[in-house]
């Protein structure tokens, strides 16, 4: 079995002191809507987790931005700010024990509100991705939203919830619980929203992401976290080494402007295919002349059943050869979109380290884009009395 080499270095004494507990977590929904009933899954109490935070510096509006650490004893290290709910590093050993950052960021709160921020690391909603001309209808109501990917709306608008500070509270073992309460008209979506993220690290090298939600009125919701991976480590080059296999025959064509054509279209015989593993630079050139730009689409995962280990079903598996190092994710989306940081410029980031074009990669776990305009795609609508949950976990190796 493959896992981490722990880090040889000592590691800062525990500054919380967090009882384990018996961690859940809930059943795979299937592709019929948002709301769901519990099916908790036990799992092994963490060991030895620290927990630390320090100031993250204050927003535009004055507010302080904290930043929380959470490391386990495998020298695992995971970083998430209030602000945005956002993973802003992940430091991961490779097969030699040596710890790098393998996600793009900034280092501090500032950065995450500059104009260099592609939704880095945060939490995105009220809707993730794209809506058709800003625009959908409930019933018998139509709602207009911001248009701020033009022609389109995009990541919950001009300032979606990777832009909001969220509260935080210290769970016991080892989790972190951020919460935000969108208010009814907030970017133009309708109903109070009440949305909980829980971040947890185990001593499995695992990240979970746990999100729950409730409205007071219908709404689309579709959260997901948008993270920049780059396994040899953030600022080390491309990504199109690396290598990628998805679990998933099948992806949603778009137009010209990235919205879904409501075909499911096979993978086969396409550059999009990567039911076996495949390096992502060995078939991009063909994209570059798309609307894409490169790799920007939506894949159909595979309906599957939760694995004896607690986790939702497998989503795909990134690696890289030079370190070694591995992840998979998993999740009880029916969607996952792959993109492969087409639109990074070469901003500068943590330390100063200049972002290039297609040096980091996304695998942002999700509801299809522009759902609440297609009646043949799982339905992204939360209704008063039901719960949304998703369950996505980050598994990290080496070998």
């Amino acid at each position: 079995m493959n896992k981490l080499i722990p880090m040889n270095k000592s590691r800062r004494p525990m500054q919380n002191s967090l009882r384990p507990q018996i961690l859940g977590m809930l059943a795979l929904l299937g592709l019929a809507g948002c709301s769901a009933t519990s099916d908790f899954r036990a799992q092994r109490p963490p060991a030895n987790m620290t927990i630390t935070m320090r100031p993250f510096g204050a927003t535009s509006s004055g507010a302080q931005a904290m930043l929380y650490t959470l490391q386990n004893k495998a020298g695992l290290v995971a970083r998430i700010t209030d602000f945005g709910a956002t993973v802003t590093e992940l430091h991961v050993p490779d097969a030699g024990g040596e710890s790098a950052d393998i996600v793009l960021g900034f280092d501090d709160v500032a950065g995450y509100e500059s104009d260099a921020n592609q939704y880095f690391g945060c939490t995105v909603g009220r809707v993730a991705n794209r809506i058709a001309a800003g625009r959908f209808s409930i019933g018998s109501e139509t709602y207009t939203l911001a248009t701020n990917n033009a022609p389109n709306h995009l990541h919950g608008g001009q300032k979606g919830f990777g832009q909001r500070m969220w509260s935080a509270e210290i769970l016991e073992g080892a989790s972190i619980r951020f919460s935000y309460t969108s208010s009814d008209g907030e970017e133009g979506y309708p109903g109070a929203l009440e949305v909980r993220v829980v971040y947890t690290l185990t001593e499995e090298n695992e990240l979970r992401i746990d999100y729950e939600a409730t409205t007071d009125a219908p709404t689309p919701l579709n959260l997901t976290n948008h993270c920049y991976f780059n396994l040899a480590g953030a600022g080390a080059g491309t990504i199109l080494g690396h290598e990628l296999q998805i679990e998933a025959e099948r992806y949603t064509p778009c137009d010209d402007t990235l919205i879904p054509t409501g075909e499911l279209a096979p993978v086969d015989g396409t550059p999009l295919d990567f039911t076996s593993k495949h390096r992502i630079g060995e078939r991009i050139s063909p994209l570059d002349a798309t609307a894409a730009l490169g790799y920007d689409h939506n894949y159909v995962l595979r309906q599957a059943v939760w694995g004896g280990d607690g986790r939702p079903p497998l989503a795909c598996r990134l690696s890289h050869a030079a370190s070694g190092r591995a992840l998979e994710i998993y999740t009880t989306e029916p969607g996952l979109q792959f993109y492969s940081g087409n639109f990074l410029s070469g901003q500068a980031g943590k330390g100063g380290m200049a972002y290039a074009h297609r040096s980091g990669l996304c695998l942002e776990t999700q509801h299809f884009p522009d759902s609440i305009n297609q009646p043949g795609f799982p339905s992204t609508v939360l209704r008063p009395g039901e719960v949304y949950r998703q369950h996505t976990v980050h598994a990290f190796s080496a070998e």
